[in-house]
């Protein structure tokens, strides 16, 4: 499940600052390649070796098992950024249009602290959901809402 999460949601939302050359984001993505490949190695061991010869020196099934260390990452803003990508994707897939189309106004209602968390995700977020608008909503319930307004496909 974790391999899946990374590939359908932390990979969109790191890539746009990935391209542009961001430090932070190229090394979070090379952290998590180097644990992946040492994760995969044990069932995957010709692949894992091969790839993993490409950008590291020595073999992979030398190299220390993975630990989780702490990285003060804000899961929760993560869980929620997650989910606003989430929605976006599913109402594109209802719509049948191209997960690159573009999305003229999102609107996100939920807490104030849920909004908090999500702020520092917005510009990834505009960037993998094609968000022209991104709208900011305080609402007293705890349930999450995202509106998604697609805009009109050029026909």
């Amino acid at each position: 499940a974790l391999f899946w999460w990374f590939c359908d949601d932390y990979l969109e939302l790191v890539k746009g600052r990935a391209y542009a050359g961001a430090p932070s984001a190229i090394g979070a993505l090379r952290q998590a390649l180097s644990v992946f490949q040492r994760l995969f190695a044990p069932f995957l061991p010709f692949a894992t070796e091969e790839v993993w010869s490409w950008w590291q020196q020595g073999s992979i099934h030398a190299q220390p098992w993975p630990s989780e260390t702490p990285t003060g990452a804000d899961l929760a803003a993560l869980d929620a950024t997650c989910e606003v990508l989430a929605a976006i994707r599913r109402t594109k897939t209802e719509a049948k249009v191209s997960q690159r189309a573009e999305v003229s106004v999102l609107t996100l209602q939920a807490t104030t602290e849920v909004l908090e968390a999500v702020t520092a995700g917005v510009p990834d977020l505009c960037t993998a959901g094609s968000v022209r608008d991104f709208r900011l909503e305080a609402a007293d319930t705890d349930e999450m809402q995202v509106h998604v307004e697609l805009a009109p496909v050029d026909a």
